[in-house]
């Protein structure tokens, strides 16, 4: 049965000289969860949010926190996620080597624990952990920036996820993140997506909870 979609507003994309002022406007909403990208400038080529900055808005947010860190040797800072109070806690097949010992980790902390996929990496390389997982992140861009475009072969990708999770059986929530807005959001959930991250289409928009509205309403 499709779970019903969940929006996860990405922080990156916010106006960080009224970041407060945005956070209520995402508690306001219909938004589900709110998603924070860590990024190390090593992982990936920018670097994002401190743990300082986090804990503000941890406490600011009336959302369950999805954070995604984009960083290498990501199992170090599991207590420093968990002490966020994040709800789900992503990290980059590609960035671990160990990567069943990480999700278990993750779990043992108490949280949900989530794989992300960078744009080059098949599905195909979940098949041995895909019944441990609680949720798989496609990327849809290169990650380390906001304001990308979608990368079409995306949507084949979220069809051949949720062939593995059907035919395995699985619990699994598919997210994507990069270039999401109305008309890509539209074709992701007809691909079958369950979770879409959006930043530049929520935090750009006229008027954020509006949009946020809209995309929680495609079908």
């Amino acid at each position: 049965m499709k779970n019903e979609l969940k929006i996860s507003p990405s922080l990156l994309s916010a106006d960080f000289g009224n970041l407060k002022d945005d956070i209520i406007k995402v508690n306001r909403s219909e938004a589900d969860w709110l998603h924070i990208d860590i990024m190390d400038g090593v992982f990936v080529p920018n670097i994002s949010f401190g743990f300082p900055v986090l804990k503000y808005v941890a406490e600011l947010s009336e959302k369950p926190l999805d954070v995604h860190l984009m960083i290498v040797q990501p199992e170090k800072f599991i207590r420093e996620v968990k002490e966020l109070g994040t709800m789900m806690m992503n990290v980059h097949y590609e960035a671990c080597t160990h990567l069943h010992r990480v999700v278990q980790q993750i779990k043992d902390a108490g949280m949900q624990a989530g794989v992300t996929l960078n744009p080059s990496t098949p599905v195909s390389m979940l098949a041995d952990i895909i019944g441990d997982v609680d949720m798989v992140l496609l990327m849809s861009v290169n990650p380390g920036f906001g304001g990308q475009k979608f990368i079409p072969h995306t949507l084949t990708k979220v069809r051949e996820l949720r062939e593995l999770i059907e035919r395995t059986g699985s619990d699994v929530l598919i997210e994507v993140d990069g270039g999401v807005n109305l008309e890509t959001g539209a074709e992701l959930v007809k691909a079958g997506a369950d979770v879409l991250v959006a930043g530049n289409a929520v935090f750009k928009a006229p008027d954020m909870e509006d949009m946020i509205h809209r995309l929680k309403s495609l079908k």
